[in-house]
């Protein structure tokens, strides 16, 4: 056979590359454009204000649960058999949500959906790394990884209100049906990838971290609406931190651990780690509250205050794209601090932000900063999270990746948003000191910018001793 020519090769892994960022997109997508459909879903198929907000929770819980489970057998059975299964299974449960007749099949749907997400997200960014090779290309790939995220986000916050309004909220679950659908007809443009042929999966540690997981992730869900103390919220807390502690043991004991020792000891994983969860923990609530801050204290309407927030996801892309020429300039760690930098700077001035009028540019001007800065240390984080990985681990380092993102995003909602919640409308109390904690927050996350190596030492290739089994190249 007549080898590829070097633009051939290009073509091919910039379509590689370009089906797996639409599924990241697919994925990020399914989360906004459900949540403005909420209050369509609720009065169609008759939901109590309690089991509500369960269409979202269920789709959470399952997917940080699953999410480095969904990673390690990524590495065990190759990660594009994996995201082709993992699609399927998120298209089919998209089809099913818009199909449902009551309450429990939607909730249904939406765990399936969740384990969809669990097994094609981890794999994706695993296919990322490897097709787009060291260097220069990956970085790019991260950053349109990135983007991609940012614009399903984007996506979701007008498309969900366009289609709710004029086809109904059906519609919603069947455009992210339609997303998914798209990226398995181009499932044939994305190598097979390398999958570890030695090496079996750790059932005992996937259902210890699972359940772990779970249990935290619905304990801090609990959180924002009983308070931290409360047996409702405080129980699944201690329960889901004992059942870690115990996964903790059991990868020091385990024979072929769900993850590896090493991947954890890495200074560029520890470092990648904790700034994803600094940047989910701060980002996440800073949006929330200032969702509730336009509406309760400025006054606008939901569709006025829709069109702010666009503003945010095009810095985040703007961000994430700027971002692979900072990390080949100034390195992984001073990326990362600049982004942190620019995110300490919006949230700095969300606690400045006045309580009445209609102060605009400067709540553009905040999104502005704190979508870039997230976009660019996001691309730095993510960069040395999977470069600092073993081909044959990185698989389970997306998960880990992935997880700890979530894990962020439900601790800074549970800690933060019910100052809030709780605030009188009107009142800039609740919101400065959220806005404050935000801020706290990503100046730890600064500080842990500093475990991050200052240029990433790319990964050492696996030996092909039998160990590795390599799909398709160009």
């Amino acid at each position: 056979m007549r080898p590829l020519s070097g633009n051939t090769r290009a073509d091919h892994r910039g379509a590689a590359v370009a089906v797996v960022c639409a599924a990241q997109f697919a994925v990020v997508l399914d989360v906004t454009i459900v949540t403005t459909a909420l209050p369509a879903i609720g009065a169609d198929l008759g939901f109590s204000p309690a089991a509500l907000p369960w269409v979202s929770t269920a789709y959470a819980l399952v997917l940080g649960g699953l999410l480095v489970p969904g990673g390690r057998v990524a590495d065990l059975l190759g990660p594009r058999r994996l995201f082709g299964l993992g699609t399927a299974l998120f298209a089919l449960a998209s089809v099913a949500c818009a199909l449902a007749w009551s309450p429990a099949v939607l909730i249904a749907a939406r765990i399936v959906q969740g384990i969809g997400s669990a097994l094609l997200s981890p794999a994706a960014l695993s296919l990322l790394t490897q097709v787009s090779g060291p260097g220069a290309a990956r970085r790019r790939a991260v950053g349109w990884w990135t983007a991609a995220a940012a614009g399903g986000g984007a996506s979701g916050w007008v498309l969900g209100g366009v289609l709710t309004e004029y086809l109904g909220w059906r519609a919603v679950f069947g455009a992210v049906a339609a997303v998914a659908a798209v990226v398995l007809l181009g499932l044939g443009r994305v190598p097979a990838g390398s999958r570890v042929r030695d090496r079996a999966l750790d059932a005992p540690g996937a259902v210890l971290i699972a359940t772990g997981l779970g249990l935290l992730g619905w304990g801090l869900a609990q959180t924002g609406e009983h308070g931290p103390l409360h047996l409702t919220a405080g129980a699944p807390v201690l329960a889901g931190t004992a059942v870690l502690a115990l996964f903790a043991r059991h990868l020091r004991r385990a024979k072929d651990p769900l993850i590896p020792p090493g991947l954890l000891r890495s200074p560029g994983t520890a470092g990648a780690n904790l700034t994803a969860v600094a940047l989910t923990a701060s980002t996440s609530p800073a949006m929330f509250l200032a969702t509730l801050y336009v509406q309760r204290v400025l006054g606008l309407s939901p569709g006025q205050a829709a069109l702010l927030f666009p503003v945010f996801n095009v810095a985040v892309i703007a961000g994430s794209l700027g971002g692979p020429p900072l990390v080949l300039r100034l390195g992984a760690r001073l990326t990362a601090l600049a982004g942190f930098a620019a995110l300490a700077a919006g949230t700095a001035g969300a606690t400045a932000l006045p309580g009445g009028g209609r102060p605009i540019v400067p709540v553009l001007l905040v999104f502005a900063l704190m979508g870039v800065g997230l976009g660019v240390a996001s691309v730095a984080s993510t960069h040395t999270g999977t470069e600092a990985a073993d081909p044959k681990t990185r698989g389970a380092a997306s998960g880990v990746l992935n997880s700890t993102a979530q894990l962020g995003t439900a601790l800074g909602l549970a800690v933060l948003t019910p100052l809030a919640v709780s605030a009188p409308a009107g009142s800039m109390t609740g919101y400065r000191l959220g806005f404050a904690g935000t801020l706290l927050i990503t100046l730890a996350g600064a500080a842990a910018c500093l475990l991050i190596p200052a240029r990433s030492a790319p990964a050492p290739v696996a030996a092909t001793g039998g160990t590795i089994s390599s799909g398709r190249r160009w």
